[in-house]
């Protein structure tokens, strides 16, 4: 498997440092705003990322903190006439609710920035002790001049970033480019925690250090987050990890694209972003996280209604292989296909070999899977591991779910109910390693529309039974206007979005 690395601008084969363990670390929101597109997209990509590297048999421990005290976070509260624990309470809540609603995994840990302050005075004092930085009227910075590697990450050059208007400017400090570590309070009521350098709060840098350190170690393999972190978030990161511990912070620095409206990043700073809550109105999970996977996940993204809608439209022709089989054969059926195919699908994701060595069990495979359904299975799915190794490409994945897709529904059509089975159980499968949920209804109010769907059904079947084909034919037509298909077999009337 391979994996870009901001770093070194290339592709790197994965390599652990703790053999089958993996520890990564994702910057979480700043909880003062409601979370938008660009955070959708910047959360599914690593849940994507997360249970890949789970199914390929990887020990993943995933932490994704949360920022729920900063500057933005107070300027809020004094907007609002809150406080920030209030501010920081809510939007958290709306985060976390829409991280649910989109199907994105839990991480295994998700630290708060206020539940771990003695460990970022720690580091602080560690980077004092070690020159690397210095207090000033109870501020700390970091002394950028005296860590050599500043820069590396982001190919910044320290002498352009000081005649750069990008860089926060104070008298205090001795150079422009150094960064702060603690904020000394402006008066006793402001939010702050006692330390050396007397009451005040953390820099947003040493925020995702000390979180990363606790529960992940010195060094860690994978830190992701959105391109706009690269600078100066993960520079700082990195100086001042690297600085405190004497080693590399990161394996693998991995970045995810923008999303953009009009051209430009959507972002809480230029007021254009779209929030999560807009999007789920119109689009379920399932179509949203195809939108976002279908663009690789270093390229940005161009939000747009035509783009959601044909993600939507997408994620009907998966769900509608997965229906119409549903329909022929029942679900039980689907799950016994997918169930025998775990196996093997588990055993070629962790080696890449087909387990020919567990005889007994490949025999009862072979048994139960004809062979020219088991060959193509094989292949499409060589083909997912193929794409999914290949830094994420989640696009071709796609692409094989599609095949997939399509292979159920030929083996439908010419009533190889087995054979569409097994198609339909392996494409489960992989929706699921990409955190689609092929099962789940589109909208709450679809159920409804299932049921009166089959209420509709029923009459038309009894209408039929009376001979009174003129408004069995009127029915018809009149589901058809509205986009709605039936299709009429032998024992029953089936139905789907046109």
């Amino acid at each position: 498997m391979k994996i870009f690395d901001t770093q070194s601008q290339k592709l790197r084969e994965f390599t652990p440092l703790e053999d089958d363990k993996v520890k990564m670390y994702v910057c979480g929101p700043t909880v003062y705003d409601s979370p938008h597109l660009g955070h959708a997209r910047c959360y599914i990509t690593w849940d994507m990322v997360y249970r890949y590297l789970k199914f390929k048999g990887y020990d993943v421990t995933y932490v994704r903190n949360i920022t729920d005290v900063d500057d933005k976070i107070i300027n809020k509260a004094k907007e609002t006439d809150s406080t920030p624990e209030e501010i920081a309470s809510k939007y958290y809540a709306e985060f976390e609710k829409a991280m649910q609603e989109l199907n994105v995994s839990q991480p295994t840990i998700e630290p708060k920035a206020t539940e771990n302050i003695n460990e970022m005075v720690d580091i602080i004092k560690l980077l004092v002790d070690k020159g690397f930085a210095y207090s000033v009227n109870g501020d700390a910075y970091f002394d950028v001049s005296k860590f050599i590697k500043y820069g590396r990450l982001s190919r910044q050059n320290i002498e352009d970033l000081k005649a750069g208007a990008r860089v926060e400017t104070s008298d205090i400090k001795k150079n422009p480019v150094d960064f702060a570590l603690w904020k000394a309070v402006k008066d006793e009521t402001e939010l702050g925690w006692q330390s050396p350098w007397g009451k005040g709060r953390p820099g947003w840098h040493i925020e995702c250090s000390a979180m990363s350190k606790r529960y992940l170690g010195e060094t860690i393999d994978i830190h992701a987050g959105g391109s706009d972190l690269i600078f100066p978030h993960h520079e700082n990161e990195k100086a001042q990890s690297e600085a405190a511990f004497g080693k590399d912070f990161v394996n693998y620095w991995m970045h995810n694209g923008f999303v953009r409206i009009n051209q430009e990043k959507m972002s809480k700073s230029l007021r254009n972003f779209v929030t999560i809550q807009d999007v789920l109105d119109k689009y379920d999970a399932n179509a949203i996280r195809f939108f976002i996977l279908t663009n690789h996940y270093r390229m940005p993204v161009d939000f747009n209604d035509e783009a959601l809608q044909a993600a939507k439209n997408g994620v009907k022709r998966l769900k509608n292989a997965y229906e119409d089989v549903k329909v022929e054969i029942g679900e039980e059926k689907i799950q016994e296909a997918k169930d025998l195919l775990s196996f093997l699908f588990d055993e070629i994701a962790k080696t890449g070999q087909i387990p020919f060595h567990r005889i007994d069990k490949m025999q009862e495979l072979e048994e139960k899977i004809p062979a020219e359904i088991m060959n193509d299975i094989i292949i499409h799915f060589k083909n997912f591991i193929a794409a999914m190794d290949d830094d994420f490409n989640t696009p071709k994945a796609l692409a094989i779910m599609f095949e997939m897709a399509n292979c159920a529904q030929k083996a439908r059509q010419l009533q190889k109910d087995e054979s569409a089975a097994f198609c339909v159980g392996s494409l489960v499968k992989i929706s699921e390693v990409l955190g689609f949920d092929l099962k789940k209804a589109e909208k709450a109010g679809d159920e409804v529309t299932a049921q009166l769907m089959d209420l509709i059904i029923d009459i038309r079947h009894m209408v039929r039974k009376e001979k009174n084909w003129a408004l069995s034919d009127k029915i018809r037509d009149r589901l058809t206007a509205i986009g709605i298909t039936l299709k009429d077999q032998k024992d029953k009337t089936t139905w789907s979005f046109q």
